[in-house]
């Protein structure tokens, strides 16, 4: 078990250093500053966001486990898990060294005039649909992590335990959109958060892309 709980915070951690939230998240907080919207107002539309992007996520891996309960195969699926790592991993590294790399892990771009869309409303029940979207459009390309730990709870944990887990994950996988959020609700600190993410947004990728290998490969030596 403490080995699972380690293996599910690291997962999320990777999982949750993620451009496409953090990136829609910003471009939210500012049309909201250029409306003039009070912090207060800001961060309530943004932690609905948040909470979409949460409930969403939570949804996805229940929807997953009971797929996988249907195979009884113990460690398969965690080691399918862990080559989706690996892959992941190399494409994201590919598309970051090779600009003309085919494979782009991002949200497609026709789903981007449905999220300005709800951007433009400013409000909390439509920031909550921005979040799910995100969490369903953005899932592919940065679901491995969390597709390798929905594998090992398939192979020893009860509906309830895996819930809890579930919980857990992805609390972690949303804590950096919490900072964020609280950080770029602030005019002079949401400009230095999005200089940041410029000039931060290739190393993050490469380094999280690494890390999702060598995490992979470690599941697949242990499993």
């Amino acid at each position: 078990m403490e080995n699972l709980i380690w293996v599910i915070i690291g997962a999320a951690t990777i999982d949750s250093i993620n451009p496409c939230a953090f990136s829609v998240l910003l471009i939210t907080v500012g049309f909201l500053l250029s409306l003039g919207f009070s912090r207060q107002r800001i961060l309530l539309i943004g932690g609905t966001y948040v909470f979409g992007v949460f409930v969403t996520y939570i949804f996805i891996g229940l929807g997953i486990l009971q797929t996988l309960s249907a195979f009884d195969a113990p460690h398969i699926m965690a080691k399918i898990g862990a080559l989706i790592l690996i892959i992941l991993g190399l494409i994201n590294i590919a598309g970051e060294i090779f600009p003309n790399f085919p494979i782009k892990l991002a949200i497609p771009a026709g789903a981007k005039p449905k999220m300005a869309k709800l951007m433009e409303k400013a409000s909390a029940p439509t920031a909550f649909v921005l979040g799910a979207l995100v969490a369903m459009y953005e899932f592919p390309c940065t679901g491995g992590p969390y597709f390798l730990v929905l594998g090992l709870l398939h192979d020893g944990k009860t509906f309830w335990q895996g819930l809890g887990y579930l919980i857990i994950y992805n609390l972690i996988f949303i804590a950096p959109l919490i900072v964020i959020l609280t950080l770029a609700s602030n005019k002079i600190l949401h400009a230095k958060v999005e200089e940041w993410k410029k000039t931060k947004r290739t190393g993050i990728k490469i380094w999280g892309a690494a890390a999702l290998i060598i995490l992979g490969f470690i599941i697949l030596i242990t499993q």
